[in-house]
């Protein structure tokens, strides 16, 4: 009797435990999505309604589309061209981190040298230096090179691209440096032996078996450039020809006015493309995150 009780009470604790895990689960889940219904709820009333209540559920959902009418026809605010604008910074630095962070990664692994694993401790210590002690570097950096150069750093797609390049690397080099160590180098000399040079090695056999961490790449990194402020708002300005949807979002809060309820609206549009990226991908994260920095 005695041993089927005790038998019995580790079960008990499983499943104690079981439970309070999902009710923490529930709880960190509700905590995480408050802030994503009040946008939901708010971006579909107007602004005297946002500030007489911000909790209150709308009087009509369909003020959301007038909502998204008044932004995406705003005199003063071209959302639309910051939106395409945002997709072409994004696509360009999404491009040229997998390209170059791929290839500096795979020659740092296949090189073993002293010069290959400092330069590779060099990526990762970058990875821990704060965006706040580059900004007056960067943004004087950028100047003098496009003096320099004769071509326009500053204000340009080109050149938030070729700043993207430079703080995306790091991570991206990680994480691909762990994953091609896992591939065998029998493949390659298999290549080598059949003629083929070092890179079309790296872009017909290397490249390919890439994929899973690719994808991961492109999340980590496509999420953090499409939500980024800071660095955009250094190089492009918050006036200038160019601008990605963050800086757009705040020209609708003025000195004396704020529009709620486009602010609110148009910060749920450029929410949507990453919650629909995210849901579609989000197992190749963690699946990539642990391929490329534990094996």
């Amino acid at each position: 009797m005695n041993l089927n009780h005790m038998a019995h009470k580790p079960n008990r604790t499983i499943k104690l435990e079981l439970v309070l895990l999902e009710v923490l689960t529930v709880l960190l889940f509700i905590l995480f999505m408050v802030p994503f219904g009040m946008v939901v709820v708010n971006s579909a009333k107007t602004s005297k309604e946002i500030i007489f209540n911000a909790i209150a559920p709308p009087t009509s959902w369909g003020q959301l589309a007038v909502n998204v009418s008044l932004i995406f026809n705003n005199p003063t605010v071209d959302y639309l061209g910051a939106f395409l604008d945002s997709i072409l910074i994004t696509v360009f630095s999404l491009m040229v981190i997998v390209l170059f962070s791929s290839m500096c990664a795979w020659v740092l692994v296949r090189n073993k040298t002293v010069w290959s694993t400092v330069l590779f401790m060099a990526f990762v210590a970058a990875m821990v230096i704060p965006f706040q002690v580059l900004m007056y570097p960067l943004v004087r950096w950028m100047r003098v090179s496009g003096d320099f150069l004769h071509f326009r750093l500053l204000g340009t797609i080109p050149g938030i691209v070729f700043a993207y390049l430079g703080f995306g690397s790091p991570l991206s080099i990680f994480i691909f440096h762990g994953f091609i160590k896992n591939i065998p180098y029998e493949l390659e000399e298999s290549a080598t032996i059949d003629g083929c040079s070092r890179g079309r090695t790296f872009f017909s056999i290397v490249f390919p078996l890439l994929q899973p961490i690719i994808v991961t790449v492109l999340i980590l990194n496509g999420i953090w450039i499409w939500n980024d402020y800071l660095l955009p708002l250094l190089m492009l300005g918050s006036n200038g020809r160019v601008q990605t949807i963050p800086i757009a979002v705040t020209a609708f809060a003025g000195a004396y006015l704020k529009q709620w309820d486009l602010i609110l609206t148009s910060t749920l549009i450029a929410m949507l493309p990453v919650i629909v990226l995210y849901l579609f991908a989000q197992r190749y994260i963690i699946k990539g995150m642990v391929e490329g920095s534990i094996k």
